[in-house]
């Protein structure tokens, strides 16, 4: 008798570890499925991180979110090389430095949004999404006149729910496929190389106010790029009009491209 238990039992440990292995074996099927990853991949809503274009077109943008050392800076460089860039404003920043919300815009430089707050977007609800961009564009369309039609999420943190939102309210999540790291600490040098290293056509580039060596690296960012025979445009010049989509890469594409 006691040899039968005892064979029940090796085999009841043998079924039980043969049932464990199938589960973990149908566990990984599934996580690794092809099927389950496109189909996430297609139905990831995405901002827009750069833009497939056939000329050499790219736009600098800056983050304007805690101080104000460079701004006036900033403007001065990119007039001398008559380079329109976009400037993402924090509405904090807006209400603290109204005079220089007003001389970006009057030197021509694109005036876009950036939170009212610098909230982590990601964590909001689609009201509370919608009511903090406002505010936002309340304010700049206040000294502008000109609504904003883009949007940067801070921290360049988003989920689907930030990109329907932003969408819903007829405007464009935009991010970035080229990073200066200025805000790192970087030098002159280490920002121009990282940026003129990694643009290409379409490219939108990440710059920030009030770093350190920005000011400094601009110049050269801009002759080299001109000397490579790119256009420097806002980001709504480089956008495409007409019918697009977004790739899985977060590149916006003709749809005829499709």
């Amino acid at each position: 008798m006691q040899r039968v238990l005892n064979s029940l039992k090796r085999h009841k440990k043998a079924v039980s570890a043969a049932a464990l292995l199938l589960i973990v074996a149908l566990i990984f099927g599934v996580v690794n499925s092809r099927v389950i990853i496109g189909a996430s991949a297609v139905n990831r809503n995405l901002p827009v991180y750069c833009v497939q274009r056939d000329d050499k077109c790219v736009s600098l943008t800056f983050d304007a979110a805690w101080g104000n050392e460079d701004t006036e800076q900033l403007i001065e460089i990119l007039g001398k090389y008559d380079i329109k860039a976009t400037f993402f404003l924090v509405g904090a920043w807006v209400d603290k430095y109204p005079e220089s919300v007003k001389q970006l815009a009057d030197a021509g430089m694109e005036v876009m949004n950036h939170s009212n707050d610098h909230a982590h977007f990601a964590k909001l609800s689609a009201k509370e999404i919608a009511s903090n961009i406002n505010a936002c564009n309340d304010k700049i369309e206040a000294i502008t006149g000109v609504r904003p039609t883009l949007f940067r999420c801070p921290y360049g943190e988003y989920d689907d729910n930030v990109v329907i939102t932003v969408d819903g309210m007829n405007m464009h999540t935009i991010q970035w496929d080229v990073d200066s790291l200025d805000w790192k600490g970087l030098s002159a040098g280490q920002i121009t190389d990282r940026v003129t290293s990694r643009v290409t056509g379409g490219s939108i580039v990440l710059f920030h106010n009030a770093t350190e060596n920005t000011p400094d690296a601009l110049p050269a960012i801009i002759e080299s790029l001109l000397a490579d025979g790119y256009t420097i445009v806002p980001v709504s010049e480089l956008l495409l009009d007409g019918n697009h989509y977004i790739d899985h890469t977060g590149r916006m594409c003709p749809s005829s491209a499709a």
